[in-house]
């Protein structure tokens, strides 16, 4: 299958390091340690590929995840995404990775902002990166309802009117809704 796709890999995670600092003191907080969180992991993802880690609970996993879209801050390390450096770009380069590199993230309930209502969740990557606005944006986030199994007139309502279940849904179409070439789950 390798023969389908390109040589250079669409992700390439070189060494890469989350140490989360230990401090101590009150007012004179100063470091006394770190917690290694993710410490010098290396590997490529090609096109059409997909990738699992495998790990106990707290050994990193969802941190690599983080780490790997700029969630959370590198300690060390790079990630290229389509030859271009995560860590390095800002301003329109990193919006132009945001809308092709995506995360469905773990706990549905803390990733839903709770003011909003479904359309204004899965719509915001549509509006962010100007793909759709107005009705265009909330016919999009019906197919995308749709997409995933949720009725498309949910969408006004709000986060705390689904189950469990239902909020990864949302999620996942939050994550769909650019169309990225890359998702983190």
């Amino acid at each position: 299958m390798r023969s389908e796709m390109s040589d250079e890999p669409l992700v390439h995670v070189e060494n890469l390091k989350k140490h989360f600092p230990i401090r101590r003191g009150i007012i004179f907080q100063r470091q006394v340690g770190a917690v290694q969180a993710v410490d010098g992991i290396s590997f490529d993802i090609h096109r059409g590929e997909t990738m699992g880690l495998v790990g106990e609970s707290g050994c990193g996993k969802s941190t690599t995840g983080r780490t790997m879209l700029r969630l959370y801050p590198p300690t060390e390390g790079s990630v290229l995404f389509g030859g271009k450096d995560i860590f390095k770009s800002n301003g329109r380069d990193l919006l132009a990775i945001r809308r092709q590199a995506q995360m469905i993230f773990q706990d549905p309930y803390a990733s839903l902002n709770p003011r909003w209502t479904v359309n204004a969740i899965v719509g915001e990557p549509l509006w962010v990166h100007g793909l759709a606005k107005g009705r265009a944006q909330t016919e999009r986030v019906q197919e995308l309802l749709k997409l995933v199994g949720l009725n498309p007139m949910y969408v006004n309502r709000y986060p705390h009117e689904f189950s469990g279940g239902q909020r990864q849904r949302i999620g996942v179409a939050r994550a769909l809704a650019s169309a990225p070439e890359f998702i983190i789950c």
